[in-house]
């Protein structure tokens, strides 16, 4: 990791310890009495330290442990997004497929810089061999919903995700051997957008933006989460190859797509009657509850940066 990896990993580490320090005091003052607000902001800084931990270790390792991690990320999600969809014994050749050839398969591609196939290797093929894969067993009901849902899931849990490591493949002029600070500036502009829009919602929201699929939700959360970290984005501009106003365009881009895709995941959990697709990390649900932003921003961004900057 460069010197800027290193300041903003410090920077990062900053703000923790004072949201932290603060968590602590608003603990301290609600004393014995239960407060739900404060339990759960405490809950999400301390898997904030976790999170940023385990991907710093990565970043540590460079491209290859930032590929493995993602790869764990991608196994995750996807084992909690096949656990929420019904299957049946004949979906049981396209799950392995899914899990034991596309997902280790779509790393190693991205491992290896071969663009031109990990761009299409699930779009295409595997959406051509898991429904074949299927039909094998003979089973017909429900066949097209079955199908379907193995395909979305490893299209939203997989590709999406790989998406982020895949911005280590890309020659950026002037900004060689500097890509982890991309994936950095991603992660933490969408995260941070979800949780501005959080806090935002919780001290000014009074309209909700779309009751139905994600009830806490609201317009002034939504405006006031995006328009701030739109502009932090764009004050870290210094650890990308945007300009200022290039990297407040992509990062209101990236935000927009993020919230958007945290509707697309609501609405799925809401037709599964769950509340969070697991409870892998406290304060936060599941591993699909925290990426759902970030699967609909990195293919996205990915595109962006390389048909413009690579």
């Amino acid at each position: 990791m460069d010197r800027n990896t290193l300041l903003l990993f410090a920077g990062i580490g900053a703000v923790l310890l004072l949201a932290s320090l603060i968590g602590r005091v608003l603990k301290r003052r609600a004393g014995d009495t239960p407060n739900s607000v404060i339990d759960n902001l405490n809950s999400r800084i301390d898997a904030w330290w976790v999170m940023v931990l385990v991907i710093g270790i990565a970043f540590v390792f460079g491209k290859n442990g930032v590929v493995l991690l993602f790869y764990g990320v991608s196994f995750y999600a996807l084992r909690e997004f096949m656990t929420l969809t019904p299957t049946r014994r004949g979906d049981y050749p396209a799950l392995v497929a899914a899990f034991y050839f596309a997902l280790p398969m779509q790393y190693l591609l991205i491992g290896i810089d071969w663009y031109g196939l990990f761009s299409i290797f699930i779009p295409v093929y595997l959406f051509l061999l898991l429904p074949i894969l299927a039909s094998l067993g003979g089973d017909t009901t429900r066949f097209l919903e079955r199908a379907s849902k193995v395909q979305w899931g490893l299209m939203i849990a997989v590709y999406c995700v790989s998406m982020v490591p895949a911005l280590l493949t890309l020659e950026i002029p002037g900004y060689e051997g500097r890509n982890l600070l991309l994936i950095a500036w991603l992660i933490l502009v969408v995260q941070l957008s979800d949780v501005l829009q959080y806090v935002c919602g919780k001290l000014f929201g009074k309209h909700k933006i779309a009751p139905k699929l994600s009830p806490s939700k609201t317009v002034e959360g939504f405006i006031g989460g995006v328009a701030l970290a739109t502009l932090i984005g764009a004050l870290l501009c210094w650890i990308t190859p945007f300009s200022f106003w290039q990297a407040a365009l992509m990062a209101l881009l990236v935000n927009l797509l993020g919230f958007a895709g945290g509707l697309v995941m609501s609405a799925i959990k809401r037709d599964r009657g769950v509340k969070d697709w697991g409870h892998m990390i406290e304060g936060h649900g599941g591993m699909l509850d925290r990426m759902d932003s970030v699967c609909f921003a990195a293919p996205i961004f990915f595109h962006f940066v390389r048909y413009w900057w690579a």
